[in-house]
């Protein structure tokens, strides 16, 4: 019986250590310093050693399917008003940012939150979602958006991928059914890598090619445990068989250009060849590493990014006939029947009803829950402090699904984008000087798919109740089966 009682007394004593071991570690050392200066710590709790509060963030996102109940817990437990919490995610003490103010504070603030990636070696050290704040981060993220996100390239790529996409949803509709993340991404992948490396993949290898980079974003949020069978371990051996691919066109590049006429002017035609040209403050030319790492990186991002919105797109539209109709209406008076059904950069400007679905897609897609950043100092924001060396992560979903930012955030409202959005709430694409440079292609592409489907296809939905998995990135966990027809 006593040696009963002494097990149960070790185990609870085990178990009240575990509990309290991380408050004991990070917090109660900041808490002196922080009644010296009247400074407030953010209320939160940082769950067990090494794991935090991971496991039960994993269980809401990823087994559950209720992602938004992690802040709902705190805002119930730790008050409302506050919109800053403390948390212990990804193996390192956290500062979660849900307020506007704080979220945009953070965003616009890169002298005193680096850019952190729980994974960094799986988009590329050189790469410029990766890279901190500096001349080079400045030079290199100008060069993508000039190559992808400026009308001049927008109009072009415009009508240069819509035969792609034309194609795709006729062969689509003669398929008995399909998974529409699966098609989509293919489509984009294909489109993407032409645009920015002027690669033509084949039938035969764009599956391949695809699994190599969905290896990539499965190790996005992975812990960084370079071990056999996992996740990140994966994600780095598919980033090298990517790279290397790509390398094969650098060295032709380069190759061409030793051989072209001396002092003549290389001709510009896509990102990779801008990127090989650009010189960084120093005078020096990128390395191979550093041109190679933006090009793997922003086929990536480019192409994820529209695949996820266009799937959602085709969920919301589903469950909405009544904005199906609308959509149908508006991009039915802009039908091109004598431009081989191929609209322009300047008629997307004028689909203001489109514009509305896409943007509301975004928003309810939420394609990053939030971003990272790291604090460089201690620092006091609104009587809180955050600690140096804390992680910080930025909670976008909280902004775009808080009912006191967006009316009603669950419904699938287009309307809603009437009007502005309060300041600071809508943040699809980060935000600073690190906001995605690829932002205006994601918006484009999303809106050439919306005409082309709303014209000539209606789709239904084959698994309605499908449940939704959040990590890395939200879908649907069939990849959203559907069979789609022509009008």
């Amino acid at each position: 019986m006593i040696c009963i009682v002494s097990v149960v007394l070790l185990l609870s004593m085990i178990g009240w250590l575990s509990w309290w071991w991380n408050e004991i570690w990070y917090v109660r050392p900041l808490k002196a310093r922080c009644s010296a200066s009247n400074v407030k710590i953010p209320l939160g709790h940082l769950g067990f050693p090494l794991l935090g509060e991971t496991l039960s963030f994993l269980w809401l996102f990823n087994i559950v399917s209720r992602p938004d109940d992690f802040i709902t817990f705190k805002k119930h437990k730790y008050g409302y008003k506050e919109g800053i919490y403390r948390s212990h995610l990804y193996g390192s003490p956290s500062i979660i940012a849900c307020s506007p103010s704080l979220c945009k504070f953070v965003l616009n603030s890169s002298d005193k939150f680096t850019q952190e990636w729980p994974t960094t070696q799986v988009l590329g050290a050189n790469s410029v979602i990766t890279l901190n704040e500096g001349q080079q981060h400045s030079i290199i993220k100008s060069a993508i958006v000039k190559s992808i996100n400026q009308p001049d390239y927008l109009s072009r790529i415009v009508l240069q991928i819509q035969p792609t996409i034309v194609a795709a949803l006729q062969l689509w509709s003669q398929m008995p059914k399909i998974n529409a993340f699966y098609q989509v991404k293919k489509v984009t992948l294909d489109y993407t890598m032409r645009y920015i490396a002027h690669l033509e993949i084949g039938s035969s290898q764009i599956d391949a090619i695809e699994k190599l980079y969905q290896g990539i974003v499965y190790g996005f949020r992975a812990q960084p445990w370079n071990l056999p069978g996992t996740a990140y371990h994966h994600a780095l051996k598919c980033r090298k068989e990517i790279t290397k691919k790509l390398k094969e066109e650098l060295e032709k590049r380069k190759q061409k250009n030793k051989d072209s006429v001396s002092g003549e002017s290389a001709i510009i035609s896509d990102l990779m060849d801008g990127l090989m040209q650009m010189k960084n403050n120093e005078q020096r030319h990128l390395s191979d590493e550093e041109v190679l790492d933006n090009v793997v990186s922003t086929i990536l991002v480019g192409h994820i990014s529209i695949a996820y919105a266009v799937t959602w797109s085709l969920q919301f539209l589903a469950n909405n006939p009544h904005v199906l109709l609308k959509l149908r209406e508006e991009n039915k008076a802009m039908f091109k029947e004598d431009n081989n059904e191929s609209i322009t950069y300047e008629d997307i400007l004028k689909l203001k009803y489109t514009k509305k679905v896409a943007e509301e897609t975004i928003r309810m897609a939420n394609l990053s829950a939030f971003v990272f950043r790291k604090a460089t100092d201690d620092i006091v924001f609104e009587g809180y402090l955050i600690p140096k060396g804390w992680s910080v992560l930025v909670w976008l979903r909280n902004l775009h699904n808080d009912p006191t930012n967006f009316e009603d955030p669950m419904s699938f409202n287009p309307d809603r984008w009437d009007t502005r959005p309060k300041q600071g709430t809508y943040h699809p694409f980060g935000g600073g000087s690190r906001s995605c440079a690829g932002s205006a292609l994601v918006r484009v592409s999303l809106a050439i798919f919306l005409h082309h489907l709303s014209i000539g296809y209606k789709w239904k939905l084959l698994n309605p109740g499908a449940k939704v998995k959040y990590l890395s990135h939200p879908l649907p966990s069939d990849g959203l089966e559907i069979s789609i027809n022509k009008v």
